[in-house]
């Protein structure tokens, strides 16, 4: 089945040029199914870039799935087009007052991790979607500062700044084989990253239910089921495609930013050769893992999301 996005939309036609099966609004409503509504909340500064990503994986299961674009509400992005952000998102504002429901939510990450939360001038307004989730939504996957911010803000987890930025694709570790998330992992893979900040392991060990699934001897902590909030925390990007890496690179090299060459990203580590992509196949797997769990366990009442 195809994910349903608006056939205006950039990354309509970037997923139909790879294959992925999209559809737009008259043909998802002839099929007699109730898709899972999934939203994105993309505080992302290039929000096509990562509306893309995440479409891309979450359209590749056998479910059809209806995408909804959200954004903070009075945060304005400088990097996309108003026309852009006005035709396809909606503020989070306007989704609380609908009373809506979603089988899933992704919160992305955001380069502001060097601030402290309550420096991040809409806080006030993401812990009221953090709180929103227990009652409007059935799975909550938060990604990277996202995912940090989940941690602070329900168990006062902090994050730490690293003395030098964690940069390029690291190997990790399935400490979980037996989690639904992780049906089909491999027992070590590469993953992504991209941060100046880290979670650490002690600090989640302490917080009874919280269970780390994925994690790095090199990066620490990956991906974190918290299973009383119905949410996942992953720390890294597997959502990233195979020049992003490279991109951050280039633009620091570009701007005179000191930066070192991605780690294991690189074919030899020379940034003159085109980077292969070797975490493409898990980064499917988790998010098709996901929404398939969302679907054996979501309720098809949407009214009942969110209740005992």
């Amino acid at each position: 089945m195809p994910i349903k996005l608006p056939e205006t939309l950039p990354a309509y036609d970037i997923l139909a040029r790879e294959g992925v099966m999209v559809m737009g609004e008259g043909r998802a409503a002839r099929q007699d199914i109730r898709p899972l509504r999934i939203g994105l909340l993309n505080l992302m500064p290039r929000k096509i870039t990562t509306e893309t990503q995440f479409a891309r994986l979450i359209g590749a299961t056998p479910l059809q799935i209806d995408l909804h674009l959200i954004r903070m509400t009075e945060h304005q992005s400088r990097h996309t087009a108003p026309e852009h952000m006005e035709t396809f998102y909606r503020t989070f504002a306007e989704v609380e007052a609908s009373g809506e429901r979603f089988d899933g939510l992704i919160v992305t990450g955001a380069p502001i991790e060097h601030l402290e939360y309550h420096e991040v001038t809409y806080w006030d307004e993401l812990t009221r979607v953090f709180d929103w989730t227990q009652t409007h939504v059935h799975s909550t996957f938060g990604v990277c500062w996202g995912g940090m911010a989940m941690a602070w803000h329900f168990y006062r987890l902090p994050k730490y700044m690293l003395k030098a930025k964690a940069f390029g694709c690291f190997r990790h570790r399935n400490l979980v084989p037996s989690s639904p998330y992780l049906r089909g992992f491999s027992d070590d893979f590469v993953i992504p990253v991209s941060r100046w900040t880290e979670m650490r392991q002690a600090d989640i060990d302490a917080v009874p239910g919280l269970v780390t699934l994925l994690a790095s001897s090199e990066v620490g902590p990956c991906l974190v089921e918290d299973a009383a909030h119905r949410s996942l925390w992953i720390f890294n990007h597997f959502e990233y495609d195979s020049d992003t890496l490279k991109g951050e690179y280039d633009r620091d090299v570009a701007n005179g930013t000191p930066i070192n060459v991605p780690l294991n990203y690189y074919p030899d580590d020379d940034p003159a050769k085109p980077p292969l992509n070797r975490w493409r196949s898990h980064a499917h797997l988790l998010y098709g893992n996901w929404i398939n769990e969302i679907y054996q366990t979501t309720p098809y009442d949407l009214a009942e999301i969110g209740r005992p």
